[in-house]
């Protein structure tokens, strides 16, 4: 036995050699040389070799930031904050590929690392009422709204309506996407019962072409590169999803030939259904070492905010209103405060525990739609002074 056990590490090391695996190069040694003491050797870490600075360093202002797949909006728009934070050492912002919108918030709660994420509105009321996670509304914030994702619903050309789609395979995406979650509810309000399938959509859009999947549902804010760079010879097309049915949870949104020219003919459009989108953090107390990171990280957001509405980034910038109000979320204190002094026209408080002075005249509520574009003008006006 004894002997076959060596035979094998024998092997085991030689494979590793080959491959430059430093373990089995351990394994070798031992092996090779008979009756010596085994000793199994520890690489030397970066705090062995005096480098304790540098690793305080390079991981004291980094942020880890939750995306979405490659070919989605989020990890887009999780990129072009990261590019436009980003501060050499003042702070490091990593934008990460995942799953999408309902996988983020499991990583904004449990995922080492990750203190921000992008997510959709209605993911927080799916784990208040689906999964249950406990006091999820007190554990998580939100910074500001984002860009408004648009539902597509792709089919093939013989589907003409959701009722086409009974029984038929519908990809949602990857699980944890946040498809995922819009997908039943909008099939359930409608009354439809497909066989929801779990498959990355840039695959299911070729199995579309076979008839082995018979639409996909992707969220995103168009255009979306998933879309714009396939080529559309199979006359795939959008389906229309009424608001009337979806209003207390989504707002109106429309597709249009300029947003989609292989799929919609010149001067058509197609009515859909439109998520808002948020920049949540965890909610960090004040004592904690991840608060302060999170701190600067929202300063550089709103102060430098101006600069997204510039090329090269997306165009949906433009859009967003940091200033809006996101139902059944809590705004973080610190993006609260920050908002209500650039409101006030005053710069934003920079040290943590440190109360912001002089607020009467920012203290006014935010919960109607005319004070939140007030608001955000004056953000706005505020922004593009700093910059003079």
């Amino acid at each position: 036995m004894r002997k076959r056990m060596g035979r094998a590490l024998v092997l085991m090391a030689a494979a590793g050699i080959l491959a430059g695996d430093g373990l089995a190069q351990q394994l070798w040694s031992q092996e090779a040389a008979p009756g010596a003491k085994r000793k199994v050797q520890r690489t030397p870490t970066a705090i062995d070799s005096g480098e304790g600075g540098t690793v305080a360093k390079i991981n004291n202002w980094t942020v880890g930031l939750a995306g979405g797949l490659p070919e989605g909006t989020f990890i887009r728009l999780a990129a072009e904050i990261a590019r436009n934070v980003s501060d050499a050492e003042n702070l490091r912002v990593l934008a990460v590929i995942t799953q999408g919108a309902t996988d983020n918030v499991k990583d904004l709660l449990y995922l080492r690392g990750i203190d921000a994420a992008i997510t959709n509105a209605d993911v927080l009321e799916h784990f208040k009422t689906e999964e249950k996670i406990p006091n999820i509304e007190r554990r998580i914030n939100f910074v500001s709204e984002l860009v408004v994702s648009e539902v597509h619903v792709v089919a093939r050309p013989e589907i003409n309506s959701f009722k086409d789609l009974e029984g038929k395979k519908v990809s949602l995406g990857t699980k944890g996407a946040g498809q995922s979650t819009t997908g039943p509810i909008i099939f359930q309000r409608l009354g439809v019962k497909p066989e929801f399938v779990y498959v990355n959509n840039a695959i299911a859009l070729e199995q579309m072409k076979t008839g082995e999947i018979a639409a996909i549902v992707n969220n995103g804010a168009k255009p979306l590169d998933l879309l714009t760079k396939f080529k559309n010879d199979n006359n795939f097309k959008f389906l229309p999803i009424p608001i009337d049915r979806f209003d207390e949870y989504y707002v109106p949104a429309v597709l249009t030939s300029d947003d989609y020219p292989g799929f919609i003919k010149s001067g058509d459009k197609v009515e859909t259904l439109g998520v808002q989108t948020v920049l949540a953090v965890y909610n960090w107390p004040r004592e904690n070492d991840r608060f302060r990171r999170v701190q600067r990280f929202i300063e550089y957001y709103f102060n430098r905010f101006q600069a997204l509405h510039k090329p090269p980034y997306h165009p949906k910038w433009k859009t967003v209103n940091l200033a809006a109000n996101v139902p059944g979320w809590t705004r973080y204190h610190v993006a609260d405060e920050l908002l209500k002094q650039m409101a006030a026209g005053k710069a934003p408080q920079q040290q943590a525990g440190q109360p912001p002075q002089g607020r009467q005249q920012a203290a006014r509520s935010a919960s109607d739609a005319a004070e939140q574009e007030r608001l955000f003008q004056q953000f706005l006006e505020w922004s593009k002074k700093q910059g003079k």
